[in-house]
């Protein structure tokens, strides 16, 4: 794209080996976008993937997107005389992989967020059934492309118990709690001096009553 080409927009120096890094650490699916921060020496120092509504189409929604990522992924370098990193869009979609209106939408949200984050605003790539591509320059490559996502790592976690030792004794069972003493039965003031008057004990017996 020639406009692109004129904004001075700096080239990848591997393209192909930094989208599969990228989509090795994000897996991104059709409609799932990831911004990433190049350093001076082309090296990923930050990155995010994120969804976005389809209702949310418009370059600015795009911008506010970007930069609210880019705010959270890393500081901005509004303070530096000129930029010294590089903010990189690669955007997984259906469809051709030909320009299309959204993804001019994205490109001048990508340059939008950059200027405002004090960032150099880098390539814009996508991610479709063909494979991916660099719009402005060009390149491209059959693989990784927007269904690779199912071909990722499986990731699960079982919780066992922990092993013993062989030969290690077992842990001992829990000592039962004490037993509180037994709490003696409410007997009735009438039914003890019938137990008295039968037994004809002249001892005293203490008497509490409630009033």
């Amino acid at each position: 794209m020639p406009e692109w080409k004129s904004y001075g927009v700096p080239l990848l120096r591997a393209p192909r080996e930094f989208v599969t890094e990228l989509h090795q650490r994000h897996l991104p699916q059709p409609g799932t976008t990831v911004v990433a921060v190049l350093d001076a020496g082309n090296r990923v120092v930050a990155s995010a993937s994120f969804g976005v509504r389809a209702q949310f189409d418009d370059g600015w929604d795009h911008r506010n997107a970007l930069l609210g990522h880019l705010r959270r992924i890393t500081p901005h370098d509004l303070k530096r005389r000129s930029p010294s990193r590089t903010a990189v869009l690669l955007r997984c979609r259906e469809g051709a992989p030909g320009w299309t209106e959204q993804d001019g939408a994205w490109m001048w949200a990508l340059r939008a967020a950059a200027e405002l984050h004090g960032l150099r605003c880098g390539s814009y790539l996508t991610l479709t059934p063909a494979g991916w591509q660099s719009l402005g320059d060009g390149r491209r490559g059959r693989n990784p492309h927007s269904g690779s996502w199912t071909l990722g790592p499986v990731h699960t976690v079982t919780e066992l118990p922990p092993r013993l030792p062989h030969g290690a004794p077992a842990a001992a069972p829990e000592a039962a709690p004490p037993q509180q003493p037994p709490i003696a039965p409410v007997t009735s003031l009438s039914a003890v001096r019938a137990l008295e008057g039968a037994h004809g004990d002249d001892r005293t017996v203490r008497r509490t009553a409630a009033r």
